[in-house]
């Protein structure tokens, strides 16, 4: 009964590099391959960077590749640290590693989706082609703040702001931006995009054909954090302590262990309290002696 769930096979609790960390690393790796190709290879970026006269032609697979290419190395920090290392770890930690690579993905593909379409209304504006990682690093700040809204971060580590502000901020610019254009070389409706489809998936769960976590838009009480994202959410109420030798093991199974299973098929391994890890780890010992 529960030595067939992968969660009860041996080795299962292994140390793993969090979703957020190999997300980095890519960006890194594919900055280092533009490096590479601009100096030896000369492959046309246009091939890869999200354009409507790409998607023209028939390069669907633009919508994913322009996320992972960045215009310098500038661009590349900013939406490494102030997006996925900053509020991704959050979120990670919040919904499960899946369920955060579907919400950044997919907040990236939506971004796209409006900047494209945008360009083939306003070429004169929206027309050019776009590259970056904004459009899911938005998704991943409007996920947090809908997540946690009442939370105190520090914008740019000195001025002190709630959650549902910094929100409001970044819907507004990137608004504004959109339907007042500029020639700047930022994508404000990839931004505007990435950020509107990241609090419809927290908010309402929508797509649920992607297995979507439905979680509910909440108020949560203040907490304040120092380096402008909290690493921990806040600690849920303890259950009272149960151990394996005050219940039958049919009952241990049904209520302590199932309810556990469940937790992390809703919401990721990584969303276990220890006391959850001992009483999983206790259940698989019970079920490799029979």
């Amino acid at each position: 009964m529960l030595h067939d769930r992968p969660y009860m096979r041996t080795g299962e609790f292994r140390t793993h590099k969090p979703m957020w960390m190999i997300l980095i690393i890519i960006n890194v790796v594919c900055f280092a391959l533009q490096l590479i190709n601009s100096a030896f290879l000369h492959i046309p970026i246009k091939y890869f960077a999200l354009s409507p006269a790409g998607i023209t032609n028939g390069y669907i697979w633009q919508f994913l590749t322009f996320q992972f290419l960045h215009g310098d190395f500038m661009h590349l920090l900013m939406n490494m640290f102030f997006g996925i290392w900053m509020f991704g770890r959050y979120i990670e930690e919040r919904l499960g590693g899946k369920s955060f690579l579907k919400l950044y993905l997919l907040s990236g593909f939506a971004g796209g989706l409006l900047q494209v379409t945008l360009g083939f209304i306003v070429p004169q504006h929206f027309g050019g082609g776009t590259i970056g990682a904004s459009a899911g690093t938005f998704g991943l700040v409007a996920a947090f703040c809908a997540l946690d809204p009442r939370a105190e971060i520090r914008l740019f580590f000195i001025l002190p702001m709630r959650a549902k502000h910094l929100l409001y901020l970044i819907l507004g610019i990137a608004f504004f931006f959109t339907i007042v254009p500029t020639n700047s070389v930022i994508a404000h409706a990839a931004h505007l995009g990435g950020a509107l489809f990241a609090l419809g998936y927290i908010r309402w769960g929508i797509l649920s054909s992607f297995s979507l976590p439905k979680i509910r838009f909440r108020r949560e009480p203040r907490r304040e954090y120092v380096k402008a994202v909290p690493i921990k959410p806040a600690p849920a109420k303890k259950p009272r302590s149960v151990t394996e030798e005050e219940l039958p093991p049919e009952e241990f199974i049904s209520q302590e262990v199932d309810p556990i299973l469940d937790k992390i098929s809703a919401q990721g391994i990584h969303s276990l309290t220890e006391r959850e890890r001992k009483i999983l780890e206790a259940a698989r010992k019970k079920m490799s002696k029979h």
